[in-house]
Order: C-alpha cells, then sequence, then structure tokens
C-alpha cells in the first residue's frame, strides 16, 4: 500500500510558502507546478534561490495527492533538520584541534540508507554529512527513524555545487577517498588519520566520473564471491570502521 502523505510535513500555498521563506523556516524542497507562473511564485523563486531551498517544476499530478485544491500549484516540505554551511563545521573542526572527517554522497536517494548512512557515521566520530541540493534522498520521518535519530545530531550540509565543495575540501587540507568496487586498492591500504573524505555514489552507476576526479585515491572493499556491490550504506559503514580502527590505534 502507498504511504499516506503526511500533510504536516508540508506548506501548501503561495503566500504561506512566501511567508515561511521570509521568515526564515527550514524547507527541504519547494515543489511548483509546471507551466504555472504570477507575480507570488516569481517571488518565491526568488527567495528560493536568494535562500539556497531547492525548488523544481513538476507536473500537476504531483499534486493530486494532496486531496486539496488550495495548494495554488506550490508547496515546500519542511525539513526536520537544520543544514549547516560546510565551511563553518571545517573551521570548527579545526578550532578544536581534532582531525576533520566527512562523508560526502552523490545521489543516495533512498531515505532508509541516507539514515543508515548518518547513523553510522555519527557513530564513527563524522563531523559531517554532505549531500547535493538535487538527486538525494529527501530528509523526512522516515530518514530520521532509519538513523535512530543520528539525523538530529550529526551536522548535514547541503551543496549547491558539489564541485567547488569537493575543491574546497580537497583546498582545506582534505584528502578525498572515493569508494568503488573500480578502486585500485582495499579500503585498509590509506592513512585514515589524516583529514578525511569519504565519498559514496549511487547504487545504480556509483560516483559520478565528474566527482571521481576529485579523489585522491580510488578504494574498494574486498569482496571474497562475485558480487558486484554492496548496499551503500553497508559499504559506507564498512569504511568507516576502517577509519574508526585507524585512529584508535594511533
Amino acid at each position: 500500500m502507498k504511504k499516506q502523505l503526511d500533510k504536516s510535513q508540508i506548506i501548501y500555498g503561495t503566500r504561506a510558502i512566501l511567508e515561511a521563506l521570509e521568515k526564515g523556516k527550514e524547507l527541504e524542497k519547494i515543489l511548483i507546478q509546471k507551466a504555472h507562473q504570477s507575480l507570488q511564485v516569481n517571488d518565491i523563486i526568488k527567495l528560493a534561490y536568494e535562500y539556497k531551498v531547492p525548488y523544481q517544476f513538476v507536473p500537476k499530478e504531483k499534486f493530486w495527492s494532496l486531496g486539496d485544491s488550495t495548494h495554488q500549484g506550490v508547496l515546500a516540505y519542511i525539513s526536520p533538520i537544520i543544514y549547516q554551511p560546510v565551511e563553518e563545521i571545517l573551521a570548527a573542526v579545526y578550532e578544536r584541534g581534532e582531525v576533520p572527517c566527512m562523508v560526502v554522497l552523490d545521489r543516495v536517494t533512498d531515505v532508509r540508507n541516507f539514515g543508515a548512512i548518518c547513523r553510522s557515521a555519527l557513530a564513527a566520530g563524522v563531523h559531517a554529512v554532505v549531500i547535493p541540493d538535487r538527486g538525494s534522498a529527501r530528509i523526512n520521518e522516515d530518514a530520521v527513524k532509519t538513523s535512530a535519530g543520528a539525523l538530529l545530531t550529526i551536522p548535514v550540509c547541503r551543496s549547491f555545487n558539489l564541485k567547488e565543495t569537493l575543491e574546497y575540501l580537497k583546498n582545506s587540507g582534505l584528502q578525498i577517498l572515493a569508494c568503488t568496487e573500480k578502486g585500485e586498492r582495499f579500503i585498509d591500504a590509506p592513512d585514515y588519520t589524516i583529514p578525511t573524505v569519504i565519498m559514496m555514489g549511487s547504487e545504480e552507476d556509483g560516483i559520478s566520473p565528474e566527482y571521481l576526479k576529485f579523489a585522491d585515491e580510488q578504494v574498494k572493499i574486498p569482496l571474497l564471491n562475485q558480487m558486484g556491490s554492496l548496499n551503500v550504506s553497508v559499504a559506507c559503514g564498512i569504511i568507516l570502521y576502517e577509519l574508526v580502527k585507524q585512529r584508535m590505534e594511533a
């Protein structure tokens, strides 16, 4: 049975969304009906761009599940978390004298995988999880539940240009390790005691080539039979605990 939309997690109608944006309410995403134009919709787009809230144009059928004609062709998902700037997180980590570790996720769209990754990341001492503003799992109650509440604790950074974010992290002294079955060495080969980014990709086609080029090294998990790959949340947990092991032994 298809899960019913939780209307407590959405705002609909142009005036309500404009007010939410103007008051700085944390929004996950705004959906706008295709070909729907008005001065208020244009204002929503301008404010969404200014406040870095993702918005997407969708067919009118997307709104049918609301069963409410007052949506005016616009709705917004309320975020259960507050996104944090990666620059502020990294600066605070260095100021505390800690060795930074961040997880970057490229197109991990399953909310349960995302929640499980955040749960493992928090347990492993990861300082932040970085996701792109588009093509990523929506952070909703399922994601929070799967994370066992970790999403309410671990910082999540939303990147509006993942290339620039990766370049920033690299220039800030972090090595970037891409976890991929095409890796040249196993995950126990790198030195995780230095500032590190662990990058994971989608189960369908892994990490995008445009992001792979930022990797200092591509590593793989040893498999004892002919499986193509592991579930992304399982794979992320395995590599994170290689990091934990090395840092505890250092």
